[in-house]
């Protein structure tokens, strides 16, 4: 009879609390976002598995190991504890990733219409001022939040998931598994989000400017700039140097075309292989009790807001800079600035075939798009070297 109560006291069911039942959920309910709905399927399945295995109880997923006062190994730690440390932990991943990006981009729309960089500068307006309302919940006591936490959170707005993840896991790990949902899901959620606001805030008028052809950019210009985008940068902000390094690494791969073969691989079965353990990582940090309180539901909120002011910001740059301007820019391919790249560029597209049916944006709008991804990194070495040592 002992027998059997103990067996009944190892089993995860006697073991179950009613936050990791509800955690389960959560991790069910993205992959149904990811199956079903199609929302960000490559980076949610992986998480949602994530989140049910780190909530199994007793199964010990995401423990760390043990060890004794001498040193020695008495329990190994389960596995998302590893691929956390040794992936996300150490920044590898979403530098592996950020790598694979660079390597799928072209730069040659941005290269082709170069005022469109501001276009991609501004919509970064929304993880500074999401940074600055985090601090003052903190400041006020509404919610327990860090100039730290306030870094990680504002960075949703850059609507760029690796981007987010590098910079949480060095200035708040604990807060990892919100910040990244949120930022995968606003990014996931950019077809439903943008729209209103890109409408709300331009005329018909102007969603109805059809811009002119983009001229051509040759194979020299396009291997020059990745190279001196990393020097100027490296040398201005160090600490957006990982992210922009491998991000212009990935680039010249395709670019030059002496190295098909990595560049290839770089863009498909790598950029695959570490996705999948990012997923697994980052589903590891969403176990009940680092989940579950209102500060998770501060992050969404104001993970949510930032990328709304980002998408705002890009759209009235652009009106601003009709303003100066004889050639006129579709306001359109402002919201294009946040860094979904290129779900942000193909819902400008879709706006302005919408307004008018001649108005093609699709590649006016991966300048902003292209651009946004830089301006997230630049965003987030600016806040490591703010913030890392306070």
């Amino acid at each position: 009879m002992e027998n059997l109560n103990n067996l009944w006291l190892s089993s995860g069911v006697a073991q179950l609390e009613l936050g990791q039942l509800f955690m389960m959920f959560i991790g069910l309910g993205l992959l149904f976002l990811a199956i079903r709905k199609g929302f960000e399927p490559l980076l949610l399945v992986p998480i949602g598995f994530g989140t049910i295995l780190a909530n199994i109880p007793g199964a010990g997923f995401d423990l760390a190991p043990v060890y004794d006062a001498l040193g020695h190994l008495e329990s190994p730690g389960g596995l998302l504890y590893y691929i956390y440390e040794a992936g996300i932990a150490t920044g590898l991943f979403p530098l592996i990733i950020f790598m694979g990006v660079g390597a799928m981009t072209d730069f040659g729309p941005l290269l082709a219409n170069p005022k469109t960089l501001l276009l991609g500068a501004a919509a970064q307006v929304g993880i500074f001022t999401t940074v600055l309302g985090a601090v003052a919940l903190g400041h006020f006591g509404i919610l327990d939040f860090s100039i730290r936490d306030a870094a990680s959170i504002g960075i949703i707005g850059g609507a760029d998931g690796p981007t987010a993840i590098f910079v949480t896991s060095k200035l708040s790990p604990e807060l990892l598994g919100a910040v990244a949902v949120a930022a995968y899901s606003y990014m996931a959620l950019v077809p439903i989000i943008q729209p209103p606001i890109m409408k709300a805030m331009t005329t018909q008028q102007e969603r109805e400017i059809e811009m002119v052809q983009l001229r051509a950019v040759s194979g020299a210009e396009k291997i020059v700039f990745p190279l001196t985008l990393l020097v100027l940068v490296a040398f201005l902000l160090p600490d957006a140097a990982p992210l922009l390094g491998m991000f212009c690494f990935g680039n010249l791969m395709r670019e030059c075309g002496v190295v098909n073969r990595l560049s290839d691989t770089t863009q498909n079965a790598l950029i695959n292989i570490v996705t999948i353990f990012l997923g697994l990582g980052v589903g590891s940090k969403m176990s009940a009790e680092k989940f579950l309180n209102w500060e998770t539901l501060g992050i969404l909120l104001l993970g949510a807001i930032a990328f709304c002011i980002g998408t705002a910001a890009g759209v009235l740059m652009a009106k601003l800079m009709n303003v100066f301007s004889k050639t006129k820019i579709n306001p359109l391919i402002g919201a294009a600035g946040v860094s979904a790249v290129p779900m942000a560029a193909r819902v400008a597209n879709k706006v302005g075939l919408q307004a008018n049916p001649h108005n093609f944006l699709l590649m006016h709008a991966m300048g902003p798009n292209v651009a946004g991804v830089i301006g997230s990194a630049v965003a987030a070495g600016v806040m490591i070297s703010l913030v890392s040592g306070m």
